[in-house]
């Protein structure tokens, strides 16, 4: 394990210089294509039969990484709980309920447009996939990566007002999705398709129960904050809240990442200004910012090298192509559409509904979901049509956000 954790660390090391001192790409951005332009050469290389075993090796590393539990279980945690420490709860709360919506009614709206629309235009190009798969799919990659969107909306240069609600709607909407995954997957399993008071009181009980712990965490490690003025204690405290209690939350049943990012905007907001010194703030920022950078570069240079392990065809490559119009459809469908035509209630400026809509970025937890499938040939076809859609989501959507805010909100 430490091995492993070794090679990844120097990796994205080498990989982050390169791009700082050549390609000079936003860090996430520019690590990701290093890295998926490496894999790449190895395939090229492979084919022409001048690899002499390196793609092999690199497989076999890559094959030695549970990437869905790295995520899920190790990364997550602290890369939420990151990003909503520096989100302003005071002015989220004048946009609850617009996140609320986006988060909630946008995600279970856009699972069933995603995975009808696949279910009806996989078999134009050859490529089978069942609607109960197709709705996973669905679940999957609905949900917009808080940690995609946050790391490039900091470059992007938008209104702070929409700033907020892409970042909000990010933060809460992932737990939502994993939600409806989990419900979707429990379907798979067992053959039988809950009634809606069964999936209501798993929603409930799975979101609610993770926003109701991650408000408890919060007011407890408020308190403890509070009662001392230590930086390097306080910095414990706060690395011991997110690591104890996403592993209490997974024990519980509840909802782990959206109880970090609530646990996040309490500490960030309350805790920040009522509980931490000068000094302790400032380190306390700096601590999380690191871990943040750090934890967000080795995310995506794993997704890059890990595109080796994709099995990928030209039938399963137009696929992705109708992949991503599908999730680019129902994203301004469920998100773009309603913002522009309601924006008495989003209050949001002008030309926010095109930067809503392309501004819904997909990374790693979408992939993580898809290798969390079971074995199968339905498992390959999802996991291919996932990358395309998030290489398609992080190269060219992040690359051009900055164009889009310009063009639609600035005029």
């Amino acid at each position: 394990m430490l091995d492993i954790a070794a090679i990844c660390l120097v990796v994205t090391a080498l990989l982050a210089y390169l791009n700082h001192r050549f390609v000079r790409l936003p860090t996430t951005i520019g690590v990701m294509a290093i890295a998926l332009a490496i894999s790449l050469f190895m395939v090229a290389l492979d084919a022409l039969g001048l690899d002499h075993g390196l793609r092999q090796y690199e497989e076999s590393f890559l094959r030695s990484i549970d990437f869905s539990d790295v995520l899920m279980q190790g990364m997550l945690s602290f890369l939420l709980f990151a990003g909503a420490l520096h989100v302003d709860l005071r002015a989220l709360r004048q946009y609850r309920w617009q996140v609320a919506a986006l988060a909630l009614a946008g995600t279970l709206l856009s699972t069933v447009v995603v995975g009808v629309g696949m279910w009806l235009a996989l078999p134009l190009v050859e490529v089978k996939l069942p609607l109960l798969y197709c709705l996973l799919f669905g679940a999957l990659i609905s949900p917009t990566d808080p940690i995609a969107v946050m790391g490039i909306l900091k470059s992007a240069g938008a209104p702070k007002t929409l700033e907020l609600v892409i970042a909000g709607e990010s933060l809460f909407n992932d737990g939502v999705g994993v939600v409806i995954f989990a419900l979707l997957l429990g379907v798979l399993a067992s053959g039988t398709t809950p009634t809606m008071a069964v999936a209501g009181g798993l929603l409930l009980r799975e979101a609610g129960g993770g926003i109701a712990f991650g408000l408890v965490l919060g007011y407890l490690t408020f308190r403890l904050l509070r009662s001392i003025d230590q930086y390097q204690v306080e910095v414990l405290l706060t690395l011991a809240a997110v690591m104890g209690g996403y592993a209490l939350a997974s024990h519980l049943h509840v909802s782990g990442p959206l109880a970090m990012v609530v646990c996040g905007l309490m500490i960030g907001n309350g805790g920040r200004a009522l509980a931490m010194s000068d000094h302790t703030r400032r380190y306390i920022d700096m601590f999380w910012e690191l871990v943040d950078e750090i934890l967000n570069a080795v995310l995506f240079v794993l997704i890059g090298l890990e595109v080796l392990l994709i099995a990928f065809t030209l039938p399963l490559l137009v696929a992705g192509a109708v992949a991503i119009a599908v999730t680019l459809f129902a994203r301004w469908l469920t998100v773009g559409l309603p913002v522009g035509v309601g924006n008495g209630f989003f209050r949001l400026p002008q030309g926010s509904s095109r930067v809503l809509a392309w501004g819904g970025l997909r990374g790693g937890i979408s992939v993580a979901l898809a290798l969390s499938l079971p074995i199968g040939a339905e498992r390959e076809t999802i996991l291919a049509l996932t990358y395309c859609v998030v290489v398609f989501s992080i190269l060219v959507q992040g690359l051009t956000i900055g164009r889009v805010v310009r063009l639609a909100v600035k005029g």
